[in-house]
């Protein structure tokens, strides 16, 4: 008697879970991969988030103890100068010219601007309150635009304001920073995002993430 043997029914053929095998196999490395991009983000935006912080923490610090860097030794804070009298009362172009002038000084606002950029410097070096800094940070850097006025060609004194960029000053890209930082969550990386995240007081009112 003749045996017929299907060869496709094999006992000893495993091809069907072979092939499983070697997909799954081959999109190892393709998670991998993503995994890799992913952190590097993370690592990418954390290095941005606190240099960022450092150059808001830098300015109260120099501002506050004098340097002699941006603010001449004897001239900080603490010594009595004002950390907002020199650039607002040199104000010399935009539609706020004239209330620059009168704020220069002005007990408040040394103390609002000083204030500013402590709390968004350690907002940003430690990774918690996000938002809240991208805000207070966003509104600092648009009052300094106005106050820079950039698409002014001109001063109010008829010379020339040596404007390189009628918008995309520097001012714009710390904004647009530090919103991005918010909207990534870059605290989640180096920083405190994670843990400022499980307090109850967070979980309850979002927009202290």
């Amino acid at each position: 008697m003749a045996v017929h043997e299907n060869p496709h029914g094999s006992a000893g053929f495993h091809l069907p879970s072979f092939r499983r095998h070697r997909t799954a196999s081959a999109s190892e490395p393709a998670v991998s991969a993503r995994t890799d991009a992913h952190t590097a983000r993370a690592y990418a935006f954390a290095s941005l988030r606190l240099l960022t912080g450092f150059v808001f923490l830098w300015a109260f610090l120099d501002k506050t103890f004098g340097f002699g860097y941006a603010t001449p030794s004897g001239k900080g804070w603490i010594d009595g100068g004002s950390p907002t009298k020199g650039f607002l009362s040199g104000v010399a172009a935009g539609p706020m010219e004239s209330t620059f002038h009168s704020w220069a000084g002005d007990t408040w606002a040394d103390w609002l601007f000083m204030a500013g950029l402590l709390g968004v410097g350690l907002a940003l070096v430690g990774g918690f309150a996000l938002r809240i800094a991208a805000v207070a940070g966003t509104a600092m850097m648009a009052l300094m635009w106005i106050a820079e006025w950039p698409p002014a060609r001109h001063l109010s004194d008829g010379s020339l304001s040596m404007s390189a960029n009628p918008f995309a000053d520097y001012h714009v890209i710390y904004a647009v920073v530090l919103i991005t930082l918010a909207a990534v969550s870059a605290g989640d990386t180096l920083g405190l995002g994670r843990l400022w995240a499980r307090l109850p007081f967070v979980r309850d009112h979002g927009w202290l993430r």
